[in-house]
């Protein structure tokens, strides 16, 4: 017997360089939410996976990790939050969810869709000016503040700030991650700033691996063949180098503690994150724009879901923040050196300046926040429809 198709309301909406599928909590069926099989099938028909043309053609991602996410945002359970976030990164040609991490672009919308969906109390709301959403991160169990612009009593969405990796302007939303390592937390897994990352049959690197933000491996791009200017064209169309980066990126993820087993890293895709710095060096950007080496610190790729990224993931870009401004780390040196409170780097698309509040006591460290500017936008709101069979 036919079953037609389950309707769910959702939006889709851009949050930095990044865009996924929202959901309000309260929208998903109970029967879907509170069965992680059935919700995980759920979450991939959503956007089209698994696709062996790698094309999401029959879903809502656009084939790309930066395009194949999906959110879901909630009341929060705890009084000092406003709404609780999940994030699930979607993979693209297999039958997988990776709950593991968070988004750092799409925490920059996750403010405005909470206001939207009529989850953040009205008492906080403005007429005109900023609204503080505190958004709790449920996987990485940490804090993200957004301070969202509102005009005429609704979401500003639409200004004047420029993010490279993004077409058009738009309102600046300021994303704050606070404390996105906790002081009972290892910064620095290995309990080192810099190791040596040995990769059987590929070589021995140095490499500072961080937690802030997302668990990452900065390498030396000269020590792993590259300039650190390179787009990605360069890399994604080599298929030896994108199979050597994942080697290294499990082999990492062994050092680092987040696997016991190699083949675990199979199941672990968005994290950790692989990403490679230089001192600042001129290049030309994806959209023909001209980066010149005064206009940066230093020059970082990093990759995602097994390709190069278009840009520069947020999580990523908070674990570069907090390395840089921490002397002696490989970002830090490619940097210049010494210490800073910020730093401007080139990634394939532009530049993106972060900050990060470090205080340090001998060999104490404590991340109080990273703070980015993100922007979002609201693409779509409707309701996304769903094979019935999906989750029977």
């Amino acid at each position: 017997m036919y079953k037609p198709q389950i309707k769910v309301p959702a939006t889709y909406m851009r949050g930095g360089t990044s865009k996924g599928t929202f959901f309000n909590l309260a929208d998903i069926p109970a029967e879907i939410w509170n069965d992680k099989e059935k919700k995980d099938k759920f979450l991939l028909r959503v956007v089209g996976s698994p696709d062996p043309y790698k094309k999401q053609i029959d879903g809502m991602g656009g084939a790309t990790s930066s395009t194949s996410k999906t959110v879901i945002v909630g009341k929060s359970q705890r009084d000092d939050h406003d709404v609780d976030y999940y994030f699930g990164q979607v993979a693209i040609d297999k039958p997988f969810v990776d709950w593991s991490g968070n988004c750092g672009n799409l925490s920059g919308a996750v403010g405005s869709f909470a206001i939207k969906s009529g989850l953040v109390d009205e008492s906080k709301l403005v007429e005109n000016g900023i609204v503080e959403v505190r958004i709790w991160q449920t996987q990485i169990q940490k804090t993200i503040i957004a301070y969202v612009p509102m005009a005429n009593g609704v979401v500003q969405e639409m200004g004047e700030f420029i993010l490279d990796g993004v077409a058009f302007p738009a309102a600046e939303v300021i994303i704050e991650f606070v404390a996105p390592v906790d002081p009972d937390e290892k910064l620095f897994p290995t309990g080192n700033i810099v190791d040596d990352l040995e990769v059987p049959g590929i070589g021995t690197f140095k490499a500072t691996m961080i937690t802030a933000g997302i668990p990452t491996i900065f390498l030396n791009a000269d020590e792993i063949g590259y300039k650190g200017t390179e787009l990605q064209p360069d890399i994604n169309s080599d298929e030896k180098a994108l199979e050597r980066f994942e080697t290294i990126r499990a082999y990492g993820a062994m050092k680092m503690g987040l696997i016991s087993d190699l083949k675990e890293a199979e199941t672990r895709q968005h994290t950790p994150k692989v990403a490679f710095v230089s001192k600042p060096q001129d290049y030309v950007s994806s959209s023909g724009a001209e980066v010149k080496s005064d206009m940066i610190d230093l020059n970082a790729r990093a990759l995602s879901m097994g390709q190069l990224h278009h840009a520069m993931m947020g999580t990523a870009s908070v674990a570069l923040g907090v390395a840089a401004c921490i002397p002696g780390t490989l970002v830090n040196l490619a940097a210049g050196g010494g210490e800073r409170d910020s730093v401007v780097f080139g990634h394939p698309s532009g530049t993106l300046r972060v900050g990060a509040t470090i205080k340090q006591d001998g060999n104490k460290i404590e991340i109080e926040k990273v703070a980015m500017s993100r922007s979002a936008r609201v693409i779509m709101d409707g309701q996304v429809h769903v094979p019935a069979e999906t989750i029977e």
